[in-house]
């Protein structure tokens, strides 16, 4: 396809030819971004039009069904001129041995005309007043060894003589773009929820189905044959999508991880799939998708990110050893340049993952969200309000059949004290970072109050950690967190239902306790939600 003003016809590379009285010129052999930029755009046929087998359509080197050409980019050639062309010279279409793995050109169902093996084709053109359909398939996503700029040449050779090869005698070439892998954020409408059937999660189901069934969005269960008892379905996978300005669909991200979910991520008809191994490296937690979000849209210092920017977790910069997201996924991400990641300090965690102490939520006013951000600081002050108040034998984890403790006994615990200083220093280092990469300002912040503590030199959240929510547009689905009951009420869910409901946020508090929370996740590691897309589009940005 084709964006810009220069197009005579939209959501084609149009591509006309002169020599021997042959118009032949190029309007795309160059590629610009902006409201005022031209080019075409390619995506990556990562989906499979044939639902029952299990590879996608870039994998095979033919046209199988006419509905897959939806995804390519159609390409045309018009002659005007002579009948045909002198005896001996003939056009060719040619890519480079670089892009030959990037890229197949098709003429309708055939097989592929360049692509692969085959970098030059002879193109059998109908002479004089004509046209000529190709369609243009990608076959990679820009990554750290290719920038997502590919050439279509078509020269005129004149036949060879005295014994010298054919010479070309006039080139010209068409530039795409690939379509980038585009993450979204917790502020867009959401379309399908995902979760995972277990054993003992049937009182978790049921509380997400209503949420989600008020939020308006489909629930999708993976049942146990499927999941295999692994019931993290944010670990395993991130939604995302491709566009173009002909075609649009979604694409998941399968993470590393390849735990037993691996096989779940969806490769059907209309979306799409995408994956990075770490070759030659052991996997570690922070590999998993827990650790990988995106912002709602900011200005930073003048520059706007109308996508969001993602957000990663690594070992502190510092560190000479530590956990890293493993660097061809970092990779990956950084080429897509419409989401210029952010790195945020996540070893201190145990499970290491960002989600464990930020997301967002849509507001009303401002910039158009909160960073909501896990505090320490913020549970003190509760815990103590709640002990001057005389409430200081309220008690923690009440009816759960976990050991019991009263506010009085949290405050005068200063081994939990102090670990919670180190969590609060982590978590205030990130703070930093975050309202220096996405422009916020402390009124953009909301704390909430999670306590941690410390298992194996590192954190895990002392209570269900309800940061790490479910965001279905004005709904949240946040994990109960059996705090501390003043006049039968839980003095955490209070303070939470308080706060968000200054932003007309609902609350729906979910028990996660026993099959969730006691194996350190929460409701956002244990669900995924596939979003709709921006309207904005990604070409349109100022780079």
């Amino acid at each position: 396809m084709y964006y810009g003003k220069k197009t005579e016809v939209l959501g084609k590379a149009v591509v006309h030819l002169t020599a021997f009285g042959i118009l032949f010129i190029s309007l795309q052999g160059s590629w610009m971004w902006g409201p005022n930029g031209h080019g075409a755009i390619l995506l990556v046929n990562c989906d499979s039009e044939h639902t029952c087998r299990k590879s996608l359509d870039s994998e095979h080197a033919e046209v199988t069904r006419v509905s897959d050409l939806k995804d390519m980019s159609p390409m045309v050639l018009r002659t005007s001129g002579p009948a045909k062309l002198p005896e001996g010279y003939k056009l060719t279409m040619h890519i480079s041995q670089g892009d030959a793995e990037c890229v197949r050109v098709f003429r309708t169902r055939s097989t592929a005309v360049v692509g692969g093996e085959d970098l030059s084709k002879e193109v059998p053109c109908l002479w004089g007043n004509a046209e000529m359909n190709f369609y243009v398939e990608g076959l990679r996503f820009p990554d750290k060894d290719f920038e997502g700029l590919i050439s279509i040449n078509l020269s005129m050779l004149e036949p060879s003589s005295q014994g010298f090869p054919e010479t070309p005698i006039f080139t010209d070439r068409v530039v795409f773009r690939v379509a980038p892998w585009i993450m979204t954020p917790n502020t867009l409408d959401p379309v399908e929820v995902f979760v995972c059937s277990t054993t003992d999660n049937d009182q978790f189901l049921k509380r997400m189905r209503r949420l989600v069934e008020n939020s308006g969005c489909k629930l999708k269960i993976c049942p146990e044959d499927m999941n295999r008892g692994d019931r993290w379905m944010q670990d395993e996978i991130e939604f995302g999508y491709i566009d173009s300005p002909h075609q649009r669909f979604p694409v998941v991200l399968d993470s590393p991880r390849d735990g037993d979910l691996q096989d779940f991520p969806y490769d059907g008809q209309d979306f799409g799939y995408v994956t990075r191994t770490a070759y030659g490296k052991e996997v570690s937690s922070l590999d998993s998708f827990g650790n990988l979000e995106v912002s709602p849209p900011v200005t930073v210092n003048g520059k706007n990110y109308p996508l969001g920017r993602i957000i990663i977790g690594v070992a502190f910069p510092t560190a000479t050893e530590g956990r890293n997201m493993t660097k061809v996924v970092q990779d990956f991400l950084w080429a897509q340049k419409v989401q210029e990641p952010i790195a945020l300090f996540s070893d201190w965690l145990l499970v290491g993952h960002v989600d464990e102490f930020m997301t967002f939520v849509p507001a009303p006013d401002k910039k158009g969200f909160r960073l909501l951000l896990a505090s320490p600081d913020a549970s003190y002050k509760l815990f103590r309000g709640l002990q001057n108040g005389g409430h200081g034998q309220a008690k923690m984890f009440d009816g759960l059949g976990a050991e019991e403790i009263t506010v009085d006994e949290i405050l005068s615990d200063e081994k939990l004290k102090a670990e919670n200083n180190y969590v609060q220093s982590c978590i205030d280092w990130n703070r930093d970072v975050l309202k220096r990469e996405l422009g916020l300002d402390d009124d953009d912040i909301i704390d909430l109050p999670i306590l941690f503590r410390v298992m194996e030199n590192r954190a895990v959240a002392y209570y269900p950690d309800m940061v790490n929510m479910i965001v279905l547009g004005k709904n949240l689905g946040i994990p109960k967190p059996f705090g501390p009951k003043v006049d039968g009420r839980c003095a955490l869910e209070a303070e939470m239902t308080s706060l968000m409901g200054g932003l007309g946020l609902s609350c729906t508090y979910i028990d996660d306790f026993a099959s969730y929370h006691k194996l350190l996740g929460e409701v956002h590691c244990g669900s995924n939600v596939r979003r709709e897309p921006f309207s904005f589009k990604w070409w349109n940005l100022e780079m």
